[in-house]
């Protein structure tokens, strides 16, 4: 079976035991041994791996945008190892690696992903899934900063990302109140700042934004936006962010793993990644 296929069959399996898990489920499920939820699944939790579930997708952007848009991607240990050098090869200029989730898993592909990327001309960085009803925002910056979450003004590595989303074991928010996210958050923001000297890029959507902070502003200055949107358009970003600086427009395409702009220029992207 061709991988894409065989990915997008996975996928809509996914969603549909999301889905089942969503209707039932009032709380948050409990938790299996070491803190982790029950049926723990890491290696098939990555950026937007709920996204299509909740909202959709609508086609590929059409629009023509206001700036130049530097093309990238994201993978994690579902794309296993990659091919870098093709993907170079097909205009990506940057990627995002997962490299950890919760307090207890590390992608075992990461450093095949992480310095094959760098070797290869493309600027990376690392991202952390969240699991806010597993553990606090500072205990899971400590686990991935000390997994894989480091930065260095090299102009080769982009701000650590904090990955936060619909909930795949369980509750939409994780079983946290409006108030009680956006201070998960901000302790996993200030941590990541205090350990690296960068503040996190945030990947979310509008919708979980909205519903889990309460279209909280409080990290629009502070933490660039990675804005997750499987549309023409990149639609109505969360509040205190007046543009993104990555769009994951699909989830499938010419790159391994998920497809994503940078919003503007390569200049702008390296000087991204030099803070």
């Amino acid at each position: 079976m061709p991988v894409l296929t065989f990915r997008l069959l996975h996928r809509a399996a996914l969603a549909a035991a999301t889905g089942a898990l969503l209707l039932g489920a009032a709380a948050v499920p409990a938790q299996a041994a070491g803190g982790a939820p029950a049926g723990f699944h890491p290696e098939l939790d990555f950026a937007g791996s709920t996204v299509a579930a909740h909202e959709g997708r609508s086609g590929s952007p059409v629009q023509t945008l206001t700036v130049t848009q530097t093309k990238g991607m994201d993978v994690s240990s579902w794309q296993g190892n990659v091919s870098w050098s093709t993907a170079a090869a097909n205009g990506a200029r940057f990627a995002y690696v997962k490299a950890t989730e919760g307090t207890s898993y590390t992608n075992p592909y990461f450093a095949q992903q992480y310095n094959g990327s760098y070797n290869a001309g493309l600027i990376r960085g690392a991202y952390h899934f969240a699991l806010p009803n597993n553990s606090s925002g500072a205990t899971q910056a400590a686990w991935f900063v000390n997994h894989g979450g480091g930065w260095s003004a090299d102009g080769k590595t982009l701000p650590p990302a904090l990955d936060i989303e619909y909930n795949p074991y369980g509750a939409t928010c994780y079983g946290l109140t409006q108030s009680g996210m956006v201070t998960w958050i901000r302790d996993f923001s200030n941590t990541v700042h205090t350990r690296t000297g960068r503040y996190p890029t945030i990947y979310t959507t509008t919708d979980w934004w909205t519903t889990c902070t309460g279209n909280s502003s409080a990290f629009g200055t502070t933490n660039p936006l990675w804005i997750a949107r499987y549309a023409s358009t990149v639609g109505t970003l969360p509040a205190g962010w007046s543009y993104q600086t990555i769009w994951q427009y699909a989830d499938s395409g010419t790159l391994p793993g998920d497809q994503n702009y940078f919003n503007g220029a390569y200049d702008r992207l390296q000087a991204l990644a030099k803070g």
